[in-house]
């Protein structure tokens, strides 16, 4: 009876019922029941085709047992300050597009009203803002996750695969003034970031590069803080300003990050990061503090050997 009730809906108004009239739970019964339907139809022979053919299922060339050590050592180093998450492979609908303001149509959206997860920096960014929301509104929060993303747009360069993987890390906190704490949660990733190239690519000329956007006061962070802080550390891991970078600009508000090293003769991008107003937007509050970065994994494990 509800089915009936439900398509006599979709068969009066179509349009109307499946953006607007539709409950969420009678459009996601209603979807089901297609799927359901359409799955009934399809032969093993079909999923074998698919399986060869559709770029979103097929398996990663990585090696595991390699991946697998290179993330194992990214959790070793990682600072003890930061909690490690294990995302749900699904997410609410609308995480990208909502928090980080990303085209739905790059996202794998499921009929039960999520999302594959296609970036853990929004993922994290929602726990990070729960976890503020539930008790920690005046401590920091770190958060880290490896998760394997699929991203549905098509990638010019040759070799990209739909799915990879990305350890990714998040940190939020009040706004202490004069972006002195954008700057040490900045200072934190790079350092962080720049132990993991010393590590992995130590000979590929690796370097982090920092791009201020429209924050002055920022950018004396970076002169006076952030830069002297993280080369004290390690010298063989160059950070240098990158001022004619663009991309990015709108995702990340005030300041992107950038993990770079040689390969081939090309420099590649193993990494990206910056702030951002996600935790903000989450709760509400203009006063919160966001910075995330990442870095694909399979990258590091192939540039490692």
């Amino acid at each position: 009876m509800v089915m009936e009730r439900i398509w006599r809906m979709v068969t009066t108004a179509p349009r109307a019922a499946l953006e607007q009239q539709l409950s969420p739970t009678d459009l996601q019964s209603l979807l089901l029941d297609v799927v359901r339907t359409r799955a009934g139809r399809v032969t093993p022979a079909r999923v074998l085709r698919r399986w060869r053919e559709d770029r979103l299922v097929r398996p990663a060339s990585q090696d595991p047992r390699v991946l697998v050590k290179v993330e194992a050592r990214l959790w070793e180093m990682l600072p003890g300050s930061f909690v490690g998450v294990e995302l749900s492979p699904v997410a609410p609908l609308g995480t990208c597009s909502a928090v980080a303001t990303v085209n739905q149509n790059r996202v794998v959206s499921t009929v039960r009203g999520s999302e594959v997860v296609a970036d853990p920096t929004n993922a994290l960014a929602v726990e990070a803002a729960r976890r503020r929301a539930d008790g920690a509104r005046w401590d920091r929060v770190d958060v880290a996750a490896c998760h394997r993303v699929l991203r549905t747009q098509a990638f010019d360069a040759p070799g990209l695969a739909a799915h990879f993987k990305l350890f990714a890390l998040v940190s939020s906190a009040r706004d202490a003034g004069s972006c002195a704490t954008e700057a040490q949660m900045l200072t934190d990733h790079l350092r962080y970031w720049s132990r993991v190239l010393a590590e992995f690519v130590p000979t590929r000329r690796p370097r982090l590069v920092f791009t201020v956007f429209d924050s002055p006061t920022l950018a004396e962070r970076f002169a006076d803080v952030i830069a002297p802080t993280v080369t004290a550390e390690l010298s063989e891991v160059d950070l240098v300003a990158d001022r004619g970078r663009t991309q990015g600009a709108g995702y990340y508000t005030h300041a992107a990050i950038g993990l770079r090293a040689q390969h081939g003769g090309e420099e590649i991008d193993l990494g990206d990061g910056g702030t951002t107003t996600w935790t903000a937007a989450l709760l509400g509050n203009a006063k919160e503090r966001c910075v995330v970065s990442c870095a694909a994994t399979e990258r590091l494990a192939m540039l490692s050997c």
